[in-house]
């Protein structure tokens, strides 16, 4: 059995060498076709990590009353003494309490003019001080973004609470965008594979029908179909090996390159794409796979036709 095997190893290597043009043909069909496979399932898988980004970083901004206190463990009474204030982390407290409240984080309205100021320039320093007409705010994070809508409404009932921003419909419209990304994108890369099935399997069955003679001879001899198969199964996936080594190289530094290059513009957004300590290998292999596996079984069901008795 193992003599056998490495018998049709060794033949499926010769036959790849006598066959020369054909086989230059079928790698090359393999690698175009594979190459296509990586640049838009890396595109794809990309969109739909940055859309779950986006999606995650939806947050509910409490706005607390203009009079509020609500952050302040002590305050000013009519005396002029300092006490502890009654109504410290009321609403602090209401909001956690809250199901589905993973964090809520305080930003001061003075910390909201200083994002202000760097994102729209020194115009809003006529605000500081007393000026400042912006609000104390709450920055909630939930569990997950599904229920963002569900958690500003419970917050809204809240005493001590001015309004709740979460997008609103904005947001709503973004769920159902980075959830349509994610199924045309699993759809995309499904056909994708589907095509690239097709146009190896053609281009193996090609090779396949200029070698059909030499078939028909090895059945006249008494060959059986299994020992007449082994060689082009093999054969298929030294094809398909072949040809994943370009689209393969194109991954390892082509990625790491756009990685580099886009990824900085997005980290300042809280958005990411996806690691290439963990990416680059995996599409690395997956593309080694499928090379192998389609022109191996490309091989086999081209053959079939010729095996019949």
């Amino acid at each position: 059995m193992i003599r056998r095997f490495f018998r049709h190893l060794w033949e499926s290597i010769l036959s790849l060498k006598r066959n020369g043009w054909m086989t230059i043909a079928a790698i090359s069909s393999v690698t175009i076709t594979l190459t296509l496979v990586g640049v838009f399932a890396s595109v794809i898988l990309n969109t739909a990590k940055i859309a779950t980004d986006i999606e995650n970083n939806v947050r509910v901004n409490v706005f607390l009353r203009v009079d509020s206190t609500d952050n302040q463990e002590t305050t000013v009474n009519d005396m002029g003494e300092t006490v502890d204030n009654e109504n410290y982390h009321v609403v602090y407290d209401q909001i956690t309490e809250l199901e589905n409240v993973e964090s809520v984080t305080f930003s001061s309205k003075d910390d909201q003019l200083e994002l202000l100021k760097q994102k729209m320039g020194d115009t809003w320093s006529l605000f500081d001080g007393d000026a400042n007409p912006l609000y104390d705010t709450y920055v909630v994070d939930t569990s997950s973004p599904d229920v963002v809508k569900t958690v500003a409404k419970q917050i809204e009932k809240i005493n001590g609470v001015a309004k709740v921003e979460y997008g609103g419909v904005n947001t709503d419209n973004l769920f159902k965008l980075a959830q349509n990304i994610r199924i045309w994108g699993a759809v995309a890369t499904v056909l994708l594979l589907f095509t690239a099935v097709f146009l190896i399997s053609n281009t193996v069955r090609i090779t396949i029908i200029s070698r059909s003679r030499e078939i028909q001879i090895m059945r006249l001899v008494g060959a059986k179909n299994a020992y007449i198969r082994g060689p082009f199964l093999l054969e298929g996936g030294w094809v398909g090996l072949l040809g994943a080594v370009v689209p393969a190289l194109l991954v390892y530094f082509g990625y790491d390159v756009a990685y580099r290059g886009l990824n900085p513009s997005l980290i300042p957004q809280n958005l990411s794409m996806i690691d290439p300590t963990y990416f680059i290998p995996a599409m690395i292999i997956a593309l080694f796979v499928i090379g192998i596996i389609i022109g191996s079984f490309g091989s086999v069901l081209s053959m079939r036709r010729y095996l019949k008795i």
